[in-house]
C-alpha cells in the first residue's frame, strides 16, 4: 500500500527490533493498554503468534524511501460478518510525529480494509484523554460506539476505552463527501 508520502508494508522479522525500542517507549505506550517493560522476546514471541494466526495481519509504516517509523496491527478479523479490528497504530519514531503519517497511514489501511478485503465494519478504540486519536477518527468518520468502562489498567491505575466504528456505507460516504 503506497501513497504520496508513505508506504505500508507486511511487518518482517527484522522489524522486531524497532518495535522493541518503540514499545519499550513510555512516549508511545502511554495510551495503550500495554506497559513499557516488554523484551524483545516478547514483541517476537508476539511476532510469530500473530503470522500463524489467519485472523490478524501486520503491518510495518515506512516513509517513501521505505525507513520504518510505525506500525499497524489488525486482529479479529471475521470473514462470517465481514469485520475486523484496528487493535495498534502508533508512529514510533519521534522525529516523524506531528508530520500526518498516522493520517495517511490510518487512510490507507482503511481503503485496504473496505475496498479489498470488502468489510462492513472497521472497529478500533482509544484511551480516554487521548486527544489526538479521539480527533483523527473523528474527522475520518469513525462513530462512537460506547464506553468500555474501567477496561485497562495500566500502572495501577484504570482507564475508560472509547469504542468506536466505522461502516462501508460511513466510509464511502465521507470519501465521496471530501
Amino acid at each position: 500500500m503506497k501513497s504520496r508520502n508513505i508506504l505500508i508494508r507486511p511487518t518482517i522479522f527484522s522489524d522486531c527490533e524497532l518495535f522493541a525500542g518503540w514499545e519499550t517507549d513510555p512516549s508511545v505506550t502511554e495510551f495503550f493498554s500495554m506497559n513499557a517493560d516488554r523484551t524483545y522476546e516478547d514483541i517476537v514471541r508476539e511476532f510469530v503468534a500473530r503470522e500463524l494466526d489467519r485472523t490478524k495481519l501486520q503491518y510495518t509504516i515506512c516513509t517513501e524511501d521505505e525507513v520504518p517509523i510505525g506500525r499497524i496491527y489488525i486482529s479479529r478479523i471475521e470473514e462470517e460478518s465481514d469485520s475486523l479490528d484496528i487493535t495498534r497504530i502508533y508512529i514510533g519514531d519521534r522525529e516523524n510525529r506531528g508530520k500526518g503519517y498516522g493520517e495517511e497511514a490510518l487512510r490507507l489501511i482503511l481503503e485496504y480494509c473496505f475496498m479489498n478485503l470488502h468489510m462492513e465494519r472497521v472497529t478500533l478504540d482509544h484511551f480516554e484523554g487521548n486527544r489526538i486519536a479521539a480527533s483523527l477518527y473523528e474527522k475520518l468518520g469513525f462513530k462512537q460506539e460506547g464506553i468500555a468502562r474501567n477496561a485497562c489498567k495500566k500502572n495501577g491505575k484504570y482507564y475508560n476505552l472509547y469504542l468506536l466504528s466505522l461502516l462501508r456505507s460511513e466510509y464511502y460516504g465521507k470519501r465521496h463527501d471530501g
